[in-house]
């Protein structure tokens, strides 16, 4: 990282901002450090990583308990993570007897059920969102939601609910799902602006040619103000207001964005392959975790129902009809390579978290990441023992290396609680959890 001896004026960042879009700051923007500076506080990030159509849960679930848990097939990938692994066993997600697909992806992170309408939405705020109202004072984007799966395979839904349940695990509030984006370019984009590349040359080129934003605003409103009646000035001050929270946002990021980008070129769009895709969107989320724009982002490697197919691991089949494997070895397997190669594609997004340096540790070690299903034995619809592991240090509130096995009958939504909690955000009740995990207290 270069520090310079002075930082750039206010002024001049504002002029980063062109037609409003928020870029992270440039190493010059930030003052000179000193002396006698001291690490920057590790800030904790929220992440989700969802897969759909189920599990296998055979080849998920480990049989012992504790320290010793020995690490199963679809587990394997990850083995080098086990000491800040932690298998969470025996919740359950709320259940329903319609829209199985609908409310495993629903109830993930909202503990609800979805109502049976193909309109008027209903089922409840997620945890992601509860984190980013937090968090989001103090970034310049509150979370982002992604996936890999397109929101356009209408009649691929369950019958009567609406296929905004299936494609997305993000919800604003009980009748506002939050959209997935599936396509880097724009990401990228809502990241980083129009610039096409992270390189801070062209992004120096672009604050210098651009005219600052809030100056143009304030001068265009002073003039206008002269011309126009009471409502209409009203109306001036109301968007007055909303470019100067866009002018609070880059502040904010004056204290954050002190650490230097890799350089990285605009993506063209989706890759021709899953692989590709998947690689690309953590390589992007890893990005926004490293230039502290947000702090939140959720993930869907697949929506319920899924039809994907996986021929580059051999198995050119539909992953949801072959997800109802109805204990047929062979069908199986294939449901099992399919897990297991998710979680090897996960792992390439463990080992870019580790290897990315975070205050005094890495980003891994101050975030909170979920990785699981809505629904556990995919053939049987079951919403009872959900797969869910924990990653992360949580920024010294997680202790991994262990596999927790809870009593029948444990709902999900204590794990919701007990998150919200390690994240820094009590509260009282969720979804009708009133207390949080006990096992998971002192980890």
């Amino acid at each position: 990282m270069t520090i310079f001896k002075k930082a750039l004026p206010r002024r001049t960042v504002l002029k980063g901002l062109g037609a409003g879009v928020a870029l992270p700051l440039l190493d010059s923007m930030i003052p000179a450090l000193t002396a006698n500076a001291q690490v920057a506080k590790p800030q904790k990030r929220f992440g989700v990583v969802y897969v759909p159509n189920g599990m296998a849960m055979k080849s998920w679930t480990p049989a012992s308990t504790g320290i010793d848990f020995e690490v199963t097939r679809i587990l394997e990938p990850m083995a080098d993570y086990k000491d800040r692994m932690l298998v969470i066993t025996g919740l359950n997600g709320a259940s329903s007897n319609a829209g199985v697909h609908a409310s495993a992806s629903t109830r993930f992170l909202t503990g609800a059920i979805p109502a049976r309408v193909e309109s008027d939405l209903k089922a409840g705020v997620s945890i992601d969102q509860l984190v980013a109202r937090k968090t989001g004072q103090e970034t310049q984007l509150g979370s982002i939601e992604l996936a890999l799966d397109q929101n356009d395979v209408f009649g691929s839904c369950d019958i009567g609910f609406s296929c905004q349940y299936t494609s997305t695990i993000s919800w604003r509030d009980a009748t506002t799902p939050l959209p997935m984006e599936v396509n880097p370019r724009l990401v990228f984009e809502r990241l980083f602006g129009d610039i096409g590349t992270t390189d801070p040359v062209i992004r120096q080129q672009r604050i210098r040619n651009d005219r600052s934003l809030l100056d143009a605003v304030s001068d265009r409103v002073a003039e206008l103000n002269r011309k126009v009646g009471p409502s209409d000035r009203a109306k001036l001050d109301q968007y007055l207001d909303a470019v100067r929270d866009v002018e609070r946002r880059i502040q904010m990021a004056e204290a954050q964005s002190y650490r230097e980008l890799p350089e990285v070129a605009q993506p063209s769009g989706v890759p021709d392959t899953y692989e590709e895709h998947s690689k690309l969107m953590f390589d992007l989320q890893v990005l926004a975790y490293q230039t502290d724009l947000t702090r939140v982002i959720t993930f869907m490697l697949g929506r319920e129902l899924s039809g994907r197919t996986y021929a580059e691991i051999g198995v050119p089949d539909s992953h949801h009809p072959t997800s109802h494997h109805r204990d047929d070895p062979v069908l199986y397997e294939k449901v099992t390579k399919i897990n297991e190669f998710h979680t090897r594609l996960f792992t390439y997004y463990l080992d870019k978290l580790d290897a990315t340096e975070d205050a005094d540790g890495s980003l891994l070690d101050n975030m909170l990441l979920l990785y699981g299903a809505g629904m556990s034995d995919s053939n049987l619809h079951s919403n009872r023992g959900l797969p869910l592991v924990l990653f992360g240090g949580g920024a010294g509130s997680l202790q991994g290396g262990r596999h927790l096995r809870y009593k029948e009958g444990t709902q999900l939504t204590k794990l919701h609680l007990t998150m919200l909690e390690k994240m820094g955000i009590p509260v009282e009740e969720f979804s009708g959890a009133t207390e949080p995990l006990d096992l998971l207290a002192n980890v």
